[in-house]
């Protein structure tokens, strides 16, 4: 069965076509690593000579190139990075002397359409905007009309015929999205006799040049032109960059912290009471201050003698150690303990005892924080004690961290066992 085809039909496939244009998905920003969106349709307009000669041979007939213009457009829709169909547009003239006669033959053109499928060799990027340079190949089928005249004679009118069109070309990616095309093609005629006898070998050539523009989001880059290595290669730049920013401002916390747990935990005027806990700082050396670090009314005097401390002392601290809780993570004592330590106090009044308090932690956490906790939590007991009436000189505070466990710490109950504070008299 034979289908003829005529113009309209040719226009309403091409329209069909141009209708998924406006189908694009709404472009969404993507996160670093992530999905990218691109540009999959474009358009384009290019114009160029036309002539019967081509480089496959059998030039019997004298061209005029210069006079046989050219020009068109299409439609594209880019599937893969290296793959295209394109819907292209082509009228012109194509002017010619036969080598045996000075009368000048014109075919021309009326319109032709066609469709074909653009592989793109080689995408040569130098960054994740736009491809420097584009080589292609293409190939596919068209129907086109054409007339043709010898001198005033015309030897037919509108003829209408299938040709297969090939070619190659390069773009050059001028701007994102825009691009330069130049091209050489050769068009296969596969209509009647009477047409190819007109065309030089049945086939004629079509160099042109031109100007694609991608549609969408300017934001985004075109398919064609997008270069994944490139992008991989920029975006692992910007994350090492964002990586030693973020590992330069921890190392600059890190210091500032350790200068100022130096700072809390030092004794500048030497007066027993860490830096953080003195109320008031700069007493004069030798002074007796209380827990808070400020003078006592009436200074006590020390009076060194030999201290005898009974099983029923000990008692009295060991019950203090048993219900010994802070809050959680906090060197706060909570209101439990108050009875048990407040006999502790009461014991180092009237026996003049001194203490030791050493704080201890088990491993979980940075052994910088389980060191300033485990100070933290012997300071304050001392505060306490010393609020109830004991001689902070009488009271020696430091604090282990998780230096000295008492058992392991791979579990539960053992951690639980290294955190604690211990009770020392003498």
């Amino acid at each position: 069965m034979n289908y003829k085809f005529t113009k309209s039909t040719m226009l309403l496939a091409l329209l069909s076509i141009s209708t998924h244009l406006f189908a694009q998905e709404t472009p969404t920003a993507s996160a670093r690593f992530g999905k990218q969106s691109l540009r999959t349709w474009s358009v384009g307009a290019h114009g160029g000579i036309l002539s019967q000669n081509t480089f496959l041979g059998g030039e019997s007939i004298k061209a005029k190139e210069f006079k046989s213009i050219g020009y068109g457009g299409f439609i594209k829709k880019q599937i893969l990075p290296a793959l295209g169909l394109q819907a292209d547009f082509l009228r012109g003239e194509i002017k010619s002397l036969n080598s045996t006669s000075t009368i000048e033959q014109k075919n021309s053109i009326n319109w032709s359409g066609s469709l074909t499928a653009v592989l793109n060799i080689a995408n040569f990027s130098l960054n994740t905007e736009n491809a420097v340079l584009i080589p292609y190949v293409k190939a596919g089928a068209g129907y086109m009309s054409s007339d043709s005249q010898t001198g005033n004679v015309e030897v037919f009118s509108k003829r209408e015929g299938w040709f297969i069109p090939t070619g190659v070309g390069f773009k050059f990616g001028v701007a994102k999205g825009i691009n330069i095309d130049l091209g050489y093609d050769i068009n296969f005629i596969k209509s009647s006799p009477t047409v190819k006898s007109v065309y030089n070998e049945s086939r004629f050539s079509y160099a042109h040049a031109g100007l694609e523009f991608a549609l969408g989001n300017k934001e985004n880059s075109q398919l064609q032109n997008y270069s994944a290595v490139a992008d991989l290669r920029k975006q692992s730049a910007a994350e090492s960059a964002d990586l030693r920013s973020a590992l330069s401002t921890a190392a600059q916390n890190a210091e500032r912290d350790r200068a100022q747990y130096a700072k809390d935990l030092g004794d500048d005027d030497n007066d027993g009471v860490a830096n953080k806990f003195d109320k008031c700082p700069g007493t004069p050396s030798g002074t007796a201050v209380d827990g808070s670090g400020c003078p006592l009314a009436a200074p006590t005097t020390i009076i060194k003698e030999t201290t005898v401390i009974t099983e029923a002392d000990r008692k009295v601290v060991r019950d203090a150690i048993s219900n010994l809780e802070f809050d959680l993570g906090k060197s706060t004592i909570r209101s439990k303990s108050y009875t048990t330590l407040n006999r502790v106090a009461a014991l180092l009044i009237e026996k003049n005892f001194s203490l030791k308090l050493a704080g201890h932690t088990d491993n979980t956490g940075s052994r910088e924080l389980n060191l300033r906790l485990s100070k933290e939590r012997a300071e304050s007991i001392k505060t306490y004690l010393v609020s109830q009436g004991v001689n902070a000189s009488r009271v020696e505070t430091t604090g282990y961290g998780p230096d000295q466990p008492i058992s392991t710490n791979k579990t539960a109950a053992g951690r639980q066992e290294n955190r604690r504070v211990e009770f020392t008299l003498y």
